[in-house]
């Protein structure tokens, strides 16, 4: 009887050792549908020059995006709201270093994703006027030198939904699934430029935009300050009865977005359970910041001879 027991404990182990091989090389040819869409999703995401937070659960632009190449106009915010981004701009322009500088805060709805942004922008060029299309400031991205520390954490009706800082150009963040209309948000900004000489000037162009002096924190090359109202224009293809008609559809596709991601424990799973259920969430998914339909609006600066 001892005999048998071990033989049969020995072909137990046997039998869970093949088990576990087999299951190995299966698993490696045909991996679990979540894991492919993941894998796949994390591509698309590379494509469109975002990255994914796991701890936050948040998408945010990556230094390398491809948005860099194409800097930054006005038009890309007037293309902002045909494309379902319903969006607070706040752009501050100040003269630094022999430069025009720009940099723009943003906060609202992208679609499917609650977010926000903050874009760092100069020329040294003359203004852009193309009859018909655009007049105005086209400015590069910030370059590697130029890079200073950004920081934000984004509230919403005074809960923290998620914070960000690093050096960058484009410090951004979407949380996929939450509605938020943009005057439900306000931005908590720490920048820590160049010099004292940038950051005053910077200071000084944010009172001359309606800032009060005392709402702004000053500590040698900081700046703090609430970005919750804007102080400028919107775009003019802003308006209230456009701005409810997408807010409308936004809310709807974010609640179907909950609805059928509620059991989901992990981006992938949502992943895997949104190509099935609503293929058009997909991409929408990372329908966020400068995509490259509004760039769209750089390419006939192109075609009208703008290098």
């Amino acid at each position: 009887m001892l005999v048998f027991a071990s033989l049969s404990a020995l072909l137990l182990v046997f039998v869970i050792l093949i088990y576990r091989m087999i299951y190995s090389i299966i698993c490696s040819i045909y991996p679990k549908p979540e894991k492919t869409e993941a894998k796949a999703f994390d591509q698309l995401l590379s494509y469109a020059g975002y990255q994914y937070d796991p701890e936050q659960d948040i998408f945010f632009s990556r230094l390398d995006a491809w948005q860099r190449e194409f800097g930054y106009c006005r038009l890309y915010d007037e293309a902002a709201a045909p494309a379902s981004i319903i969006i607070d701009a706040e752009p501050v322009t100040f003269v630094y270093g022999g430069k025009r500088w720009l940099i723009q805060f943003w906060k609202g709805q992208y679609y499917l994703n609650t977010g926000c942004e903050i874009g760092v922008y100069y020329t040294d060029q003359q203004d852009l006027n193309i009859p018909g299309l655009f007049t105005g400031t086209f400015y590069q991205c910030a370059a590697d030198d130029d890079l200073m520390e950004l920081s934000y954490v984004l509230f919403q009706k005074g809960r923290k939904l998620f914070e960000r800082t690093e050096k960058h150009w484009w410090l951004s963040g979407f949380k996929a699934g939450v509605f938020s209309e943009p005057e439900e948000l306000a931005m908590h900004i720490k920048i820590t430029f160049l010099d004292e000489t940038m950051c005053e000037a910077f200071v000084a162009a944010l009172i001359k935009i309606g800032y009060q002096r005392s709402q702004i924190k000053i500590n040698g090359t900081d700046a703090e300050f609430i970005f919750d109202r804007t102080h400028t224009p919107k775009p003019f293809t802003r308006s209230e009865k456009t701005d409810r008609i997408i807010q409308n559809y936004n809310r709807l596709a974010c609640k179907r977005y909950r609805q059928i991601t509620s059991r989901c424990r992990t981006m992938a799973e949502r992943i895997c359970i949104i190509r099935r259920k609503e293929p058009l969430f997909y991409e929408g998914m990372i329908r966020i910041g400068k995509t490259r339909r509004i760039i769209k609006a750089f390419y006939e600066l192109i075609e009208h001879g703008i290098d």
